[in-house]
């Protein structure tokens, strides 16, 4: 190490001043480690707080989506399935690629319905038929339109078609031919449970022959609240946190929730 020695100045005084910033250097170390060490404190909390997060985050699993889950969906009391469009695209995706000759077309007898295909329902007897009518009946514009009850007919794969001599039909637009069976005075209610970690939703019909099975379900009805608001109530009664499938299953309209259980 050098050191420079000012010979103007007396021994004294050049140890002196050496001294002196031996001195200022060394408090400037000791400030330098306590910074030091404060750093690596702050550091090994934020750390700790961050562990502590990750272990109370929930661990989401993502769940495979079934074909079905795309459109309004339910199973009947003896398992069929049931599908309904969400729009005039989705009907015409059902009647095109969904619906066979042992299946039967449901239509809410109004301006503005889903459709609703009931897998193997040609051979259905009539309580699983009316389970299906009323689910078309709910799906419809009776619900927007604040009606208790709205009639439903059913009509087999050849009497539905989208051609017509003139050419074919509009979006949404069927041509129906023969004779329908009709299903009266379906009334507009529902109801929703979570089952295998995913949201139920049939027809109060339906309902009555499964809830004894039912740990917790919800009964849907029209009423005063938008949508979004019921959606809410329904996540808080289910315990289900997923809103948009909540609202991606509820029928245009308002709505009144009851808790089942």
């Amino acid at each position: 190490m050098e050191i420079e020695i000012d010979f103007t100045k007396s021994a004294q005084e050049n140890a002196n001043e050496y001294y002196s910033k031996a001195k200022k250097l060394a408090i400037k170390k000791a400030g330098a480690e306590k910074a030091v060490r404060e750093l690596g404190q702050r550091l090994e909390k934020a750390m700790k707080a961050q562990q502590g997060e990750k272990k109370e985050k929930k661990i989401v699993k993502l769940q495979k989506k079934e074909w079905y889950e795309k459109f309004h969906w339910f199973f009947t009391s003896n398992g069929l399935l049931a599908i309904g469009g969400r729009d005039a695209t989705q009907n015409e995706l059902i009647n095109a690629k969904h619906f066979t000759e042992k299946d039967l077309f449901f239509h809410a007898n109004v301006f503005g319905a889903s459709v609703v295909v009931l897998q193997d329902g040609a051979d259905a007897g009539k309580e699983i038929r009316e389970e299906a009518a009323q689910f078309a009946a709910c799906y419809s514009s009776a619900w927007k339109d604040g009606l208790n009850s709205a009639d439903v007919y059913a009509m087999n794969r050849n009497q539905v078609s989208k051609a017509t001599n003139k050419g074919s039909l509009g979006k949404g637009s069927f041509l129906l031919s023969g004779e329908r069976d009709w299903y009266t005075n379906m009334s507009l209610n529902l109801a929703m449970f979570v089952k295998s970690e995913k949201l139920n939703v049939v027809p109060f019909a339906t309902l009555v022959k499964i809830k004894g099975s039912m740990v917790k379900y919800v009964a849907v009805k029209i009423g005063r609240d938008k949508k979004s608001d019921a959606a809410k109530k329904i996540a808080k009664l289910l315990g289900f946190d997923d809103l948009d499938t909540i609202m991606q299953q509820l029928p245009t309209g308002s709505f009144k929730v009851e808790d089942g259980k």
